[in-house]
Protein backbone atom coordinates (compact mmCIF):
# COMPACT_ATOMS: atom_id res chain seq x y z
CA UNK A 1 0.00 0.00 0.00
CA UNK A 2 1.13 3.55 -0.75
CA UNK A 3 0.13 6.48 1.47
CA UNK A 4 -0.37 9.93 -0.07
CA UNK A 5 -0.27 12.85 2.40
CA UNK A 6 -2.13 15.84 0.99
CA UNK A 7 -5.28 15.84 -1.13
CA UNK A 8 -4.66 18.82 -3.41
CA UNK A 9 -3.86 18.47 -7.10
CA UNK A 10 -0.47 16.79 -6.60
CA UNK A 11 -1.67 14.24 -4.06
CA UNK A 12 -4.80 13.28 -5.97
CA UNK A 13 -2.93 12.94 -9.28
CA UNK A 14 -0.41 10.59 -7.64
CA UNK A 15 -3.21 8.58 -6.01
CA UNK A 16 -4.99 8.24 -9.36
CA UNK A 17 -1.81 6.95 -11.03
CA UNK A 18 -1.37 4.35 -8.29
CA UNK A 19 -5.00 3.22 -8.44
CA UNK A 20 -4.89 2.93 -12.24
CA UNK A 21 -1.79 0.73 -11.83
CA UNK A 22 -3.70 -1.57 -9.46
CA UNK A 23 -1.78 -0.51 -6.34
CA UNK A 24 -3.63 -0.08 -3.04
CA UNK A 25 -3.52 3.60 -2.09
CA UNK A 26 -4.81 5.78 0.73
CA UNK A 27 -4.91 9.58 0.53
CA UNK A 28 -5.22 11.68 3.68
CA UNK A 29 -5.58 15.43 4.11
CA UNK A 30 -6.10 17.77 7.03
CA UNK A 31 -8.71 19.87 5.23
CA UNK A 32 -11.65 18.90 2.97
CA UNK A 33 -10.32 17.82 -0.44
CA UNK A 34 -12.77 20.17 -2.22
CA UNK A 35 -11.08 23.07 -0.39
CA UNK A 36 -7.45 22.23 -1.18
CA UNK A 37 -4.99 25.04 -1.97
CA UNK A 38 -4.95 23.98 -5.65
CA UNK A 39 -8.52 25.30 -5.95
CA UNK A 40 -7.24 28.87 -5.44
CA UNK A 41 -5.05 28.86 -8.59
CA UNK A 42 -6.77 31.08 -11.13
CA UNK A 43 -4.47 31.86 -14.04
CA UNK A 44 -3.92 28.68 -15.99
CA UNK A 45 -1.74 25.67 -16.72
CA UNK A 46 1.24 25.58 -19.10
CA UNK A 47 1.99 23.14 -21.90
CA UNK A 48 3.65 23.73 -25.27
CA UNK A 49 0.64 22.37 -27.18
CA UNK A 50 1.27 24.84 -30.03
CA UNK A 51 -2.47 25.20 -30.60
CA UNK A 52 -2.13 28.98 -30.93
CA UNK A 53 1.54 29.42 -31.82
CA UNK A 54 2.76 26.49 -33.99
CA UNK A 55 6.43 27.36 -33.40
CA UNK A 56 6.21 26.62 -29.66
CA UNK A 57 8.06 23.58 -28.30
CA UNK A 58 8.94 21.91 -25.02
CA UNK A 59 12.50 23.16 -25.52
CA UNK A 60 11.27 26.79 -25.62
CA UNK A 61 9.08 26.20 -22.56
CA UNK A 62 12.11 24.79 -20.72
CA UNK A 63 14.26 27.74 -21.86
CA UNK A 64 11.69 30.25 -20.56
CA UNK A 65 11.41 28.35 -17.26
CA UNK A 66 15.18 28.25 -16.70
CA UNK A 67 15.67 31.87 -17.72
CA UNK A 68 12.95 33.02 -15.33
CA UNK A 69 14.46 30.90 -12.52
CA UNK A 70 17.61 33.05 -12.61
CA UNK A 71 19.48 29.82 -13.46
CA UNK A 72 18.68 28.13 -10.14
CA UNK A 73 16.17 25.60 -11.52
CA UNK A 74 17.40 22.08 -12.26
CA UNK A 75 17.54 21.68 -16.08
CA UNK A 76 16.61 17.99 -15.78
CA UNK A 77 13.48 18.83 -13.78
CA UNK A 78 12.55 21.55 -16.28
CA UNK A 79 12.96 19.10 -19.18
CA UNK A 80 10.83 16.42 -17.51
CA UNK A 81 8.01 18.87 -16.76
CA UNK A 82 7.99 20.60 -20.15
CA UNK A 83 8.28 17.34 -22.10
CA UNK A 84 5.52 15.76 -20.02
CA UNK A 85 3.22 18.77 -20.03
CA UNK A 86 1.12 17.81 -23.08
CA UNK A 87 0.55 14.38 -21.53
CA UNK A 88 -0.62 16.15 -18.36
CA UNK A 89 -3.25 18.09 -20.32
CA UNK A 90 -4.28 14.88 -22.12
CA UNK A 91 -4.78 13.20 -18.73
CA UNK A 92 -7.08 16.01 -17.57
CA UNK A 93 -9.09 15.75 -20.78
CA UNK A 94 -9.31 11.98 -20.29
CA UNK A 95 -10.73 12.63 -16.83
CA UNK A 96 -13.32 14.96 -18.34
CA UNK A 97 -11.98 18.48 -17.71
CA UNK A 98 -13.52 21.20 -19.84
CA UNK A 99 -10.88 23.66 -21.05
CA UNK A 100 -11.64 26.96 -22.77
CA UNK A 101 -11.56 26.34 -26.51
CA UNK A 102 -11.35 28.19 -29.80
CA UNK A 103 -14.30 28.05 -32.19
CA UNK A 104 -12.71 25.19 -34.15
CA UNK A 105 -12.36 23.08 -30.98
CA UNK A 106 -8.64 23.64 -30.23
CA UNK A 107 -7.72 24.19 -26.60
CA UNK A 108 -7.37 27.94 -26.20
CA UNK A 109 -4.02 29.20 -24.89
CA UNK A 110 -3.02 32.65 -23.73
CA UNK A 111 0.09 34.59 -22.80
CA UNK A 112 1.15 34.51 -19.18
CA UNK A 113 4.24 36.16 -17.77
CA UNK A 114 7.61 35.72 -19.44
CA UNK A 115 6.46 33.07 -21.92
CA UNK A 116 7.69 33.53 -25.47
CA UNK A 117 4.51 31.95 -26.88
CA UNK A 118 0.89 31.44 -25.85
CA UNK A 119 0.99 28.20 -23.89
CA UNK A 120 -1.28 28.72 -20.88
CA UNK A 121 -4.47 26.66 -21.10
CA UNK A 122 -7.29 27.70 -18.79
CA UNK A 123 -10.88 27.33 -17.64
CA UNK A 124 -12.22 30.85 -17.01
CA UNK A 125 -10.52 32.39 -13.99
CA UNK A 126 -10.93 29.23 -11.91
CA UNK A 127 -8.51 26.80 -13.58
CA UNK A 128 -7.19 25.33 -10.32
CA UNK A 129 -10.69 24.78 -8.99
CA UNK A 130 -11.70 22.96 -12.17
CA UNK A 131 -8.57 20.77 -12.05
CA UNK A 132 -9.27 19.90 -8.41
CA UNK A 133 -12.90 19.00 -9.19
CA UNK A 134 -11.79 16.89 -12.14
CA UNK A 135 -9.26 14.96 -10.06
CA UNK A 136 -11.77 14.42 -7.24
CA UNK A 137 -14.27 13.05 -9.76
CA UNK A 138 -11.66 10.66 -11.19
CA UNK A 139 -10.60 9.53 -7.69
CA UNK A 140 -14.26 8.80 -6.91
CA UNK A 141 -14.60 6.73 -10.10
CA UNK A 142 -11.58 4.66 -9.01
CA UNK A 143 -12.96 4.28 -5.46
CA UNK A 144 -9.79 5.72 -3.97
CA UNK A 145 -10.18 6.05 -0.19
CA UNK A 146 -9.65 9.70 0.73
CA UNK A 147 -9.73 10.66 4.42
CA UNK A 148 -10.36 14.33 5.25
CA UNK A 149 -9.62 15.86 8.63
CA UNK A 150 -6.58 13.67 9.39
CA UNK A 151 -3.46 15.42 10.70
CA UNK A 152 -0.22 13.51 10.10
CA UNK A 153 2.27 14.27 12.88
CA UNK A 154 5.25 12.06 11.97
CA UNK A 155 6.57 9.80 9.25
CA UNK A 156 7.64 6.40 10.54
CA UNK A 157 11.18 5.44 9.52
CA UNK A 158 13.38 2.43 10.26
CA UNK A 159 16.97 2.09 9.05
CA UNK A 160 16.62 4.87 6.46
CA UNK A 161 13.36 3.59 4.94
CA UNK A 162 9.83 4.86 5.51
CA UNK A 163 7.23 2.34 6.69
CA UNK A 164 4.20 4.54 7.28
CA UNK A 165 2.91 7.53 9.22
CA UNK A 166 1.22 8.46 12.47
CA UNK A 167 -1.49 11.04 13.08
CA UNK A 168 -4.88 11.86 14.58
CA UNK A 169 -8.42 12.85 13.65
CA UNK A 170 -8.93 16.62 14.00
CA UNK A 171 -12.48 16.26 15.30
CA UNK A 172 -12.35 13.27 17.63
CA UNK A 173 -8.64 12.92 18.39
CA UNK A 174 -8.67 9.27 17.24
CA UNK A 175 -5.11 8.07 16.57
CA UNK A 176 -4.12 6.70 13.16
CA UNK A 177 -1.22 4.31 12.67
CA UNK A 178 -0.85 3.80 8.92
CA UNK A 179 1.59 1.18 7.62
CA UNK A 180 2.69 1.83 4.04
CA UNK A 181 5.35 0.55 1.64
CA UNK A 182 5.94 4.08 0.35
CA UNK A 183 4.79 7.60 1.23
CA UNK A 184 4.20 10.50 -1.17
CA UNK A 185 4.36 13.87 0.57
CA UNK A 186 2.13 16.46 -1.12
CA UNK A 187 1.28 18.75 1.78
CA UNK A 188 2.27 22.16 0.41
CA UNK A 189 4.83 24.83 1.25
CA UNK A 190 5.58 27.28 4.07
CA UNK A 191 4.14 30.69 3.10
CA UNK A 192 1.82 30.84 6.14
CA UNK A 193 4.81 31.65 8.35
CA UNK A 194 4.61 35.27 7.15
CA UNK A 195 2.04 37.71 8.50
CA UNK A 196 0.45 38.37 5.13
CA UNK A 197 0.01 35.37 2.85
CA UNK A 198 -2.26 34.19 0.07
CA UNK A 199 -2.59 30.87 1.93
CA UNK A 200 -5.52 30.43 4.23
CA UNK A 201 -5.39 29.94 8.01
CA UNK A 202 -3.58 26.77 9.08
CA UNK A 203 -2.53 25.98 5.52
CA UNK A 204 1.05 25.85 4.17
CA UNK A 205 2.54 25.99 7.67
CA UNK A 206 5.65 24.06 6.60
CA UNK A 207 4.18 20.63 7.49
CA UNK A 208 5.92 18.97 4.53
CA UNK A 209 9.26 20.49 5.48
CA UNK A 210 9.09 19.26 9.10
CA UNK A 211 7.77 15.79 8.26
CA UNK A 212 10.52 15.27 5.66
CA UNK A 213 13.36 16.68 7.76
CA UNK A 214 12.40 14.73 10.90
CA UNK A 215 12.33 11.60 8.72
CA UNK A 216 15.89 12.26 7.55
CA UNK A 217 15.47 14.39 4.41
CA UNK A 218 16.90 17.82 3.60
CA UNK A 219 15.47 21.08 2.23
CA UNK A 220 16.64 22.91 -0.89
CA UNK A 221 16.49 26.71 -1.33
CA UNK A 222 13.95 27.41 1.45
CA UNK A 223 14.84 31.12 1.23
CA UNK A 224 13.38 31.42 -2.27
CA UNK A 225 9.82 32.57 -1.62
CA UNK A 226 7.69 34.39 -4.16
CA UNK A 227 5.90 37.48 -2.87
CA UNK A 228 2.77 38.53 -4.72
CA UNK A 229 2.45 42.32 -5.01
CA UNK A 230 -1.25 42.62 -4.22
CA UNK A 231 -2.63 41.08 -1.05
CA UNK A 232 -5.36 42.87 0.89
CA UNK A 233 -4.57 44.20 4.37
CA UNK A 234 -7.94 43.87 6.08
CA UNK A 235 -9.73 42.16 7.72
CA UNK A 236 -6.85 40.57 9.65
CA UNK A 237 -8.18 37.02 9.30
CA UNK A 238 -8.06 37.45 5.51
CA UNK A 239 -4.88 39.56 5.30
CA UNK A 240 -2.92 38.54 2.21
CA UNK A 241 -5.93 37.36 0.21
CA UNK A 242 -4.99 38.03 -3.40
CA UNK A 243 -6.32 40.73 -5.63
CA UNK A 244 -5.81 39.14 -9.04
CA UNK A 245 -3.09 40.64 -11.20
CA UNK A 246 -5.80 40.91 -13.84
CA UNK A 247 -6.72 44.12 -11.96
CA UNK A 248 -3.42 45.62 -13.15
CA UNK A 249 -3.72 43.91 -16.51
CA UNK A 250 -7.04 45.61 -17.16
CA UNK A 251 -5.58 49.05 -16.43
CA UNK A 252 -5.41 49.34 -12.64
CA UNK A 253 -3.08 52.05 -11.32
CA UNK A 254 -0.79 51.86 -8.28
CA UNK A 255 -0.41 54.98 -6.13
CA UNK A 256 1.30 55.79 -2.85
CA UNK A 257 -0.20 57.87 -0.03
CA UNK A 258 0.96 61.06 -1.82
CA UNK A 259 -1.10 60.09 -4.87
CA UNK A 260 2.03 59.43 -6.97
CA UNK A 261 1.94 56.69 -9.61
CA UNK A 262 5.11 55.23 -8.15
CA UNK A 263 5.84 52.50 -10.75
CA UNK A 264 7.27 55.31 -12.91
CA UNK A 265 10.24 55.24 -10.53
CA UNK A 266 10.86 51.49 -10.81
CA UNK A 267 9.83 50.43 -14.32
CA UNK A 268 8.78 53.44 -16.43
CA UNK A 269 8.29 51.33 -19.55
CA UNK A 270 6.02 48.60 -18.22
CA UNK A 271 4.62 50.50 -15.20
CA UNK A 272 1.92 48.33 -13.53
CA UNK A 273 2.52 45.54 -16.06
CA UNK A 274 6.01 44.91 -14.73
CA UNK A 275 7.02 41.51 -13.36
CA UNK A 276 5.70 40.27 -10.04
CA UNK A 277 9.01 40.50 -8.16
CA UNK A 278 9.61 44.05 -9.38
CA UNK A 279 6.13 45.34 -8.49
CA UNK A 280 6.34 43.69 -5.06
CA UNK A 281 9.75 45.30 -4.48
CA UNK A 282 8.43 48.71 -5.60
CA UNK A 283 5.42 48.57 -3.27
CA UNK A 284 7.61 47.34 -0.39
CA UNK A 285 10.07 50.21 -0.95
CA UNK A 286 7.31 52.85 -1.01
CA UNK A 287 5.90 51.51 2.27
CA UNK A 288 9.32 51.18 3.93
CA UNK A 289 10.35 54.71 2.94
CA UNK A 290 7.24 56.24 4.50
CA UNK A 291 5.09 56.79 1.43
CA UNK A 292 2.67 53.98 2.27
CA UNK A 293 -0.85 54.27 3.62
CA UNK A 294 -1.41 54.59 7.39
CA UNK A 295 -2.15 50.85 7.53
CA UNK A 296 1.09 49.98 5.75
CA UNK A 297 0.01 49.50 2.16
CA UNK A 298 -0.36 51.23 -1.20
CA UNK A 299 -3.44 51.94 -3.31
CA UNK A 300 -4.53 49.87 -6.32
CA UNK A 301 -7.18 51.84 -8.17
CA UNK A 302 -9.51 50.48 -10.87
CA UNK A 303 -12.34 52.95 -10.23
CA UNK A 304 -11.51 54.89 -13.40
CA UNK A 305 -12.34 51.84 -15.53
CA UNK A 306 -15.84 51.46 -17.00
CA UNK A 307 -18.13 49.66 -14.55
CA UNK A 308 -18.95 47.13 -17.27
CA UNK A 309 -15.25 46.25 -17.63
CA UNK A 310 -14.93 45.62 -13.90
CA UNK A 311 -18.10 43.50 -13.73
CA UNK A 312 -17.18 41.33 -16.73
CA UNK A 313 -13.38 41.12 -16.47
CA UNK A 314 -12.85 41.34 -12.69
CA UNK A 315 -15.98 39.76 -11.19
CA UNK A 316 -14.15 37.76 -8.51
CA UNK A 317 -12.12 40.77 -7.38
CA UNK A 318 -15.32 42.83 -7.17
CA UNK A 319 -17.15 40.17 -5.17
CA UNK A 320 -14.21 39.40 -2.84
CA UNK A 321 -13.76 43.03 -1.79
CA UNK A 322 -17.50 43.49 -1.35
CA UNK A 323 -17.68 40.38 0.84
CA UNK A 324 -14.59 41.06 2.95
CA UNK A 325 -14.56 44.85 3.23
CA UNK A 326 -17.92 46.11 1.92
CA UNK A 327 -15.75 47.96 -0.59
CA UNK A 328 -17.10 48.90 -4.02
CA UNK A 329 -14.03 48.84 -6.28
CA UNK A 330 -15.95 50.65 -9.03
CA UNK A 331 -15.86 53.70 -6.73
CA UNK A 332 -12.93 53.32 -4.33
CA UNK A 333 -9.29 52.14 -4.47
CA UNK A 334 -8.09 48.92 -2.82
CA UNK A 335 -5.46 49.02 -0.07
CA UNK A 336 -2.85 46.31 -0.79
CA UNK A 337 0.62 45.18 0.26
CA UNK A 338 3.04 42.43 -0.85
CA UNK A 339 2.06 38.99 0.42
CA UNK A 340 3.94 35.66 0.72
CA UNK A 341 2.58 33.54 -2.10
CA UNK A 342 4.62 30.51 -3.16
CA UNK A 343 7.45 28.35 -1.80
CA UNK A 344 9.83 27.87 -4.73
CA UNK A 345 12.22 25.83 -2.62
CA UNK A 346 11.20 22.75 -0.66
CA UNK A 347 12.15 19.18 0.13
CA UNK A 348 15.29 17.99 -1.69
CA UNK A 349 14.28 15.48 -4.38
CA UNK A 350 15.92 13.71 -7.30
CA UNK A 351 14.71 15.13 -10.61
CA UNK A 352 13.83 11.86 -12.30
CA UNK A 353 11.26 10.55 -9.77
CA UNK A 354 11.15 13.05 -6.86
CA UNK A 355 12.52 10.48 -4.41
CA UNK A 356 14.14 11.92 -1.27
CA UNK A 357 17.02 10.98 1.02
CA UNK A 358 14.69 8.48 2.73
CA UNK A 359 13.98 5.23 0.87
CA UNK A 360 10.33 4.99 -0.14
CA UNK A 361 9.62 8.68 0.56
CA UNK A 362 8.73 11.04 -2.30
CA UNK A 363 7.75 14.73 -2.34
CA UNK A 364 5.73 16.54 -5.01
CA UNK A 365 4.04 19.87 -5.66
CA UNK A 366 4.86 22.91 -3.53
CA UNK A 367 6.40 20.58 -0.95
CA UNK A 368 9.23 19.77 -3.38
CA UNK A 369 11.94 21.79 -5.14
CA UNK A 370 13.82 21.89 -8.42
CA UNK A 371 11.58 23.50 -11.03
CA UNK A 372 11.18 27.14 -10.09
CA UNK A 373 14.54 28.42 -8.84
CA UNK A 374 14.43 32.10 -7.84
CA UNK A 375 11.27 33.03 -9.76
CA UNK A 376 8.35 30.83 -10.75
CA UNK A 377 7.04 31.17 -14.28
CA UNK A 378 3.30 31.81 -14.23
CA UNK A 379 1.22 28.69 -14.91
CA UNK A 380 4.06 26.21 -14.21
CA UNK A 381 2.89 25.15 -10.75
CA UNK A 382 -0.29 23.42 -11.95
CA UNK A 383 1.43 21.45 -14.72
CA UNK A 384 4.17 20.40 -12.27
CA UNK A 385 1.50 18.71 -10.11
CA UNK A 386 0.25 16.62 -13.00
CA UNK A 387 3.62 15.62 -14.45
CA UNK A 388 5.24 14.61 -11.18
CA UNK A 389 2.01 13.24 -9.73
CA UNK A 390 2.06 10.71 -12.57
CA UNK A 391 5.82 10.00 -12.50
CA UNK A 392 6.03 9.71 -8.72
CA UNK A 393 2.94 7.50 -8.62
CA UNK A 394 4.71 5.13 -11.02
CA UNK A 395 7.97 5.27 -9.01
CA UNK A 396 6.19 4.59 -5.70
CA UNK A 397 4.30 1.69 -7.31
CA UNK A 398 7.53 0.13 -8.58
CA UNK A 399 9.22 0.61 -5.19
CA UNK A 400 6.25 -0.94 -3.36
CA UNK A 401 6.21 -3.96 -5.67
CA UNK A 402 9.98 -4.45 -5.28
CA UNK A 403 9.74 -5.03 -1.52
CA UNK A 404 9.86 -8.63 -0.37
CA UNK A 405 9.56 -7.61 3.27
CA UNK A 406 9.34 -4.38 5.21
CA UNK A 407 11.00 -4.02 8.61
CA UNK A 408 9.11 -1.83 11.06
CA UNK A 409 10.21 -0.18 14.25
CA UNK A 410 8.23 -0.37 17.47
CA UNK A 411 10.37 2.42 18.93
CA UNK A 412 9.58 4.77 16.00
CA UNK A 413 5.87 4.15 16.50
CA UNK A 414 6.18 4.60 20.26
CA UNK A 415 8.04 7.89 19.71
CA UNK A 416 5.24 9.20 17.46
CA UNK A 417 2.61 8.12 19.99
CA UNK A 418 4.56 9.67 22.87
CA UNK A 419 4.97 12.96 21.00
CA UNK A 420 1.18 13.41 20.92
CA UNK A 421 0.78 12.22 24.53
CA UNK A 422 3.36 14.74 25.73
CA UNK A 423 1.66 17.63 23.93
CA UNK A 424 -1.78 16.67 25.25
CA UNK A 425 -0.29 16.70 28.76
CA UNK A 426 1.41 20.09 28.20
CA UNK A 427 -0.11 22.72 30.49
CA UNK A 428 2.41 25.54 30.36
CA UNK A 429 1.69 29.27 30.27
CA UNK A 430 2.69 29.87 26.64
CA UNK A 431 -0.12 30.21 24.09
CA UNK A 432 0.45 28.28 20.84
CA UNK A 433 -1.34 30.86 18.67
CA UNK A 434 0.65 33.71 20.22
CA UNK A 435 3.92 31.95 19.41
CA UNK A 436 2.78 31.30 15.83
CA UNK A 437 2.05 35.02 15.54
CA UNK A 438 5.49 35.82 16.95
CA UNK A 439 7.13 33.70 14.22
CA UNK A 440 5.05 35.42 11.55
CA UNK A 441 6.03 38.84 12.89
CA UNK A 442 9.71 37.84 12.91
CA UNK A 443 9.62 36.52 9.35
CA UNK A 444 7.70 39.54 8.08
CA UNK A 445 10.05 41.99 9.74
CA UNK A 446 13.37 40.28 8.97
CA UNK A 447 12.86 37.92 5.99
CA UNK A 448 10.26 39.64 3.83
CA UNK A 449 10.61 41.14 0.36
CA UNK A 450 13.97 42.77 1.22
CA UNK A 451 16.55 41.26 3.58
CA UNK A 452 19.94 42.17 5.01
CA UNK A 453 22.58 40.61 7.30
CA UNK A 454 21.61 42.58 10.40
CA UNK A 455 17.90 41.82 10.02
CA UNK A 456 18.39 38.12 9.32
CA UNK A 457 20.67 37.74 12.38
CA UNK A 458 18.10 39.59 14.49
CA UNK A 459 15.44 37.25 13.09
CA UNK A 460 17.48 34.19 14.11
CA UNK A 461 17.94 35.58 17.61
CA UNK A 462 14.19 36.20 17.92
CA UNK A 463 13.46 32.70 16.61
CA UNK A 464 15.82 31.14 19.17
CA UNK A 465 13.94 32.94 21.94
CA UNK A 466 10.60 31.72 20.54
CA UNK A 467 11.92 28.15 20.34
CA UNK A 468 12.83 28.31 24.05
CA UNK A 469 9.30 29.49 24.90
CA UNK A 470 7.87 26.56 22.91
CA UNK A 471 8.99 24.25 25.72
CA UNK A 472 6.32 25.80 27.95
CA UNK A 473 3.22 25.69 25.78
CA UNK A 474 -0.21 24.59 26.91
CA UNK A 475 -2.40 22.44 24.64
CA UNK A 476 -6.14 22.36 25.35
CA UNK A 477 -8.45 20.34 23.09
CA UNK A 478 -12.08 21.31 23.62
CA UNK A 479 -15.59 20.31 22.69
CA UNK A 480 -15.01 21.56 19.12
CA UNK A 481 -12.14 19.17 18.50
CA UNK A 482 -8.39 18.76 18.53
CA UNK A 483 -7.43 21.87 16.55
CA UNK A 484 -5.25 23.11 19.42
CA UNK A 485 -3.13 19.95 19.14
CA UNK A 486 -2.81 20.57 15.39
CA UNK A 487 -1.76 24.17 16.10
CA UNK A 488 1.03 22.85 18.35
CA UNK A 489 2.37 20.69 15.54
CA UNK A 490 1.92 23.62 13.12
CA UNK A 491 4.06 25.68 15.50
CA UNK A 492 6.84 23.06 15.34
CA UNK A 493 6.62 23.11 11.54
CA UNK A 494 6.67 26.90 11.38
CA UNK A 495 9.74 27.11 13.63
CA UNK A 496 11.69 24.59 11.56
CA UNK A 497 10.70 26.22 8.25
CA UNK A 498 11.56 29.67 9.62
CA UNK A 499 15.02 28.55 10.79
CA UNK A 500 15.80 26.93 7.43
CA UNK A 501 14.62 30.05 5.58
CA UNK A 502 16.56 32.52 7.73
CA UNK A 503 19.80 30.50 7.65
CA UNK A 504 19.65 30.00 3.87
CA UNK A 505 18.75 33.67 3.30
CA UNK A 506 21.79 34.65 5.37
CA UNK A 507 24.01 32.37 3.27
CA UNK A 508 22.71 33.70 -0.08
CA UNK A 509 24.64 36.97 -0.04
CA UNK A 510 23.37 38.28 -3.38
CA UNK A 511 20.22 39.59 -5.03
CA UNK A 512 18.68 37.05 -7.39
CA UNK A 513 15.04 36.92 -8.47
CA UNK A 514 12.72 36.91 -5.46
CA UNK A 515 15.68 37.11 -3.03
CA UNK A 516 16.56 40.77 -2.48
CA UNK A 517 19.56 41.49 -0.25
CA UNK A 518 19.86 45.26 0.21
CA UNK A 519 23.44 44.78 1.46
CA UNK A 520 24.33 42.64 -1.59
CA UNK A 521 22.40 44.24 -4.48
CA UNK A 522 24.23 42.38 -7.26
CA UNK A 523 23.95 38.86 -8.57
CA UNK A 524 26.95 36.72 -7.58
CA UNK A 525 27.93 34.07 -10.19
CA UNK A 526 29.51 31.99 -7.40
CA UNK A 527 26.04 31.65 -5.86
CA UNK A 528 24.47 30.10 -8.93
CA UNK A 529 24.04 27.03 -6.72
CA UNK A 530 21.27 25.43 -4.70
CA UNK A 531 21.52 25.84 -0.94
CA UNK A 532 20.66 22.57 0.81
CA UNK A 533 19.71 22.74 4.51
CA UNK A 534 19.47 20.22 7.30
CA UNK A 535 19.28 20.83 11.06
CA UNK A 536 22.48 18.82 11.62
CA UNK A 537 24.69 19.82 8.67
CA UNK A 538 23.40 23.37 8.23
CA UNK A 539 23.87 24.76 4.72
CA UNK A 540 25.75 23.02 1.93
CA UNK A 541 26.11 24.26 -1.64
CA UNK A 542 25.00 21.99 -4.46
CA UNK A 543 26.03 22.62 -8.05
CA UNK A 544 23.42 22.74 -10.81
CA UNK A 545 23.85 20.59 -13.95
CA UNK A 546 24.61 22.26 -17.28
CA UNK A 547 21.71 23.25 -19.51
CA UNK A 548 21.52 21.18 -22.74
CA UNK A 549 22.42 23.10 -25.91
CA UNK A 550 18.99 22.53 -27.47
CA UNK A 551 17.50 24.51 -24.56
CA UNK A 552 20.25 27.04 -23.78
CA UNK A 553 20.29 28.22 -27.41
CA UNK A 554 16.65 29.33 -26.97
CA UNK A 555 17.17 31.28 -23.75
CA UNK A 556 16.61 34.95 -24.38
CA UNK A 557 15.02 37.97 -22.75
CA UNK A 558 11.29 37.59 -23.41
CA UNK A 559 9.17 40.72 -23.65
CA UNK A 560 6.45 40.93 -21.02
CA UNK A 561 4.67 43.84 -22.69
CA UNK A 562 0.96 43.43 -22.22
CA UNK A 563 1.45 40.21 -20.23
CA UNK A 564 1.26 39.59 -16.54
CA UNK A 565 3.96 37.69 -14.69
CA UNK A 566 2.52 35.27 -12.19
Amino acid sequence: MVLVIGTGGAGLRAAIELAEAGIDVLAVGKRPKEDAHTALAAGGINAALATMDPEDSWQQHAADTLKESYLLADPRTAQIVTQGAARGIDDLERYGMDFAREEDGRISQRFFGAHKFRRTAFAGDYTGLEIQRTLIRRADQLNIPVLDGIYITRLLVHDGAVFGAYGFDLTHGTRYLIHADAVILAAGGHTRIWRRTSSRRDENMGDSFRLAVEAGSRLRDPELVQFHPSGIIEPENAAGTLVSEAARGEGGILRNVLGERFMARYDPDRMELSTRDRVALAAYTEIKEGRGTPKGGVWLDVSHLPRQTIMTRLPRVYQTLLDLQMLDITREPIEIAPTAHYSMGGVWVRPEDHSTDVRGLYAIGEASSGLHGANRLGGNSLIELLVFGRITGQAAAAYSQSLTAQPRSASATAHARGEINDLLAADGPENVRALQRAIRNTMTEHAGVVRDEEGLRAGLAELTAIEKRMADIGVHPDIAGYQDLAHAFDLKSAALAARATLEAALERRETRGCHNRSDYPDLDPALQVNLVWSPTAGITRESIPAIPDEVSSLMEEVSTDGKLAE
